[in-house]
């Protein structure tokens, strides 16, 4: 089997989708509100999956109550996430939002210690990477952790929680269904959080279609269409190693098209972040048996 197939790089095309995705929701910012941005990506991103549903859809909901339960939860938990993530841009670098958020993958083992689960040293290496990198990313010189990051962290460790709950429900529910569910409940809180604190208009909806395009339908239909596809013939850790490589792209991203720039202390903890992200999602190898003797 080749070192590099088709699904490896569709996996690599997801993770610079979801990159550059933080660009899009930088940018659409300078018209909307962050709920209000959320709203109308969550509203897409459900539009979006509908001609996949259509598609590929079976006779009869799997699992109904169990769907629809999971759906409101991970739907709430998404609202938190983006819009911790959302409002985090306001006040932080796209990059760094991209790093920081990328931390779910270190958080995820993580939270498997503390629920009693075993681990190795490979995953603590990579934790102790990942919290050096952070630090030398966030903590400033009078050790105050800037608010933008901060929001960042909070909503990694929601994404933390999402991961773990569609990772038990991927497993008892149609994936396209609790997709689109999830981004209707999404749509739903975000709408009432934009009615109750923002003013959308319109125009400002108008002024920002590109990003709202980009972060709805593409880094939402159209990379997990290529996540589902992809995964099919790669397993877990390859797949999770693969789209850490997000991190960096959110990095590139705000440095071509944002104008962003870094200096050797955050280029350390980028470094650092994204070690310890491959250290931890590292495929163990396995060990060859012992030829027979005759």
């Amino acid at each position: 089997m080749p070192l590099v197939t088709p699904s490896h790089l569709l996996l690599v095309a997801v993770a610079a989708i979801w990159g550059f995705a933080f660009v899009a929701q930088s940018a659409g910012m300078e018209t909307l509100g962050p709920h209000s941005f959320n709203a109308a990506r969550f509203l897409l991103g459900a539009l979006s999956l509908l001609p996949l549903w259509l598609l590929l859809r079976r006779e009869g909901t799997r699992n109904g109550r169990t769907l629809l339960l999971g759906g409101l939860a991970a739907g709430t938990i998404m609202f938190g996430g983006f819009s911790f993530q959302q409002i985090g841009l306001l006040h932080t670098t796209a990059g760094n939002a991209g790093f920081i958020t990328g931390m779910y993958i270190v958080f995820v083992p993580l939270t498997g210690v503390l629920l009693g689960h075993s681990t190795n040293l490979q995953t603590w290496s990579g934790v102790i990477l990942a919290l050096l990198g952070l630090y030398s990313l966030s903590v400033g010189p009078d050790l105050s952790v800037g608010y933008g990051d901060f929001l960042e962290l909070i909503g990694a460790l929601f994404w933390t929680a999402h991961v773990i709950l569609i990772n038990w429900l991927s497993r008892r529910v149609d994936a396209i269904e609790l997709s689109i569910l999830q981004f209707v409940v999404a749509t739903v809180w975000a709408s009432i959080a934009a009615l109750a604190l923002e003013s959308p208009t319109l125009p400002a909806l108008q002024s920002a279609w590109l990003p709202l395009v980009y972060a709805g339908v593409a880094s939402s239909g159209v990379a997990f269409t290529l996540q589902i596809i992809a995964q099919r013939k790669v397993e877990p850790g390859v797949t999770a190693l693969l789209l850490s490589g997000e991190a960096v792209f959110a990095v590139l991203g705000g440095w071509l098209l944002l104008d962003e720039q870094f200096g050797s202390k955050e280029l350390l903890g980028c470094s650092l972040m994204l070690a310890g992200m491959l250290v931890t999602q590292w495929p163990a190898r396995r060990k060859q048996p012992l030829p027979s003797q005759s």
